[in-house]
């Protein structure tokens, strides 16, 4: 086993006119390469805290991230975010939109073209190259985010509620459709949910986060193999997974609010 990303004692910590507020306690934690890792957690528990400094976009107050080994200090190619809201340039086409990251590298139009017309194809927007995202749905236009993250080649795909806009019907779709790519691909993913059918049905581990200041206090395999599909809902192994999950965030969600009260 390969270890692709080690989070070493990170701690988050924001200052306001208030005071100082401990928003992620000292966080460790360890994805292997390939692995599909869903997060869990009460609202403001810093879930998207700790992916944001993750991708390089936030830096923590203590500790430090490792990615193949090598420090991370700011965004980069090597990590693809994608957000709950769709964040597509209006002005760009579909396959603009995805060539973008291609374009930024410098590659020749043709393979820019060429790459992300395969990404188009396994998100299942052949057709929609020249759309611009006005005329997409909320789920065609997450495809196209997905796509464009996809097309970069990262080693580490991080996705913050990307389907938490979505309607029930199109969420599940979307959520069959990244399982599929990643079973194909293989490409390391960092998945925050609310969702715990989700967390379960998408990831090989979930970890749930304690109520703020977070920190992973569980961690569970999940024992369902690939493929999946969507009657492995219906097992007792997804089943006595959501339970003992479903327990421990609520557990979680109590003490957020008893400590707000």
């Amino acid at each position: 086993m390969t270890i692709l990303l080690e989070v070493k004692g990170v701690e988050r910590r924001f200052q306001s006119s208030h005071g100082s507020t401990l928003a992620l306690s000292a966080t460790d934690l360890q994805v292997a390469e390939n692995d599909f890792i869903t997060i869990l957690g009460p609202s403001g528990c810093g879930k998207s805290t700790l992916l944001r400094i993750v991708a390089g976009l936030d830096h923590p107050t203590a500790g430090e991230v490792l990615l193949d080994g090598r420090r991370v200090t700011g965004p980069g190619a090597d990590r693809g975010m994608v957000f709950q809201s769709y964040t597509l340039f209006p002005w760009l086409t579909v396959r603009d939109n995805v060539c973008f990251g291609l374009r930024e590298r410098g590659l020749p139009r043709a393979q820019q073209i060429e790459i992300a017309q395969g990404f188009i194809q396994k998100v299942g927007l052949t057709g929609f190259e020249h759309h611009y995202p006005k005329q997409l749905s909320g789920g065609m236009q997450q495809r196209t985010a997905l796509a464009r993250a996809l097309a970069n080649g990262p080693r580490m795909l991080l996705m913050d509620e990307p389907f938490g806009a979505l309607d029930h019907q199109t969420r599940e779709l979307m959520q069959e459709l990244l399982l599929g790519i990643w079973e194909a691909e293989r490409t390391t993913v960092l998945f925050v949910t609310h969702d715990i059918d989700e967390a379960v049905f998408m990831g090989s581990r979930v970890m749930v986060m304690s109520a703020r200041p977070g920190r992973i206090k569980l961690d569970r395999p999940v024992p369902i193999p690939h493929p999946r599909h969507y009657a492995v809902k219906t097992t007792p192994a997804f089943s006595a997974l959501k339970a003992e999950l479903t327990e421990q965030v609520r557990i979680e969600v109590l003490a957020a609010q008893a400590a707000m009260a």
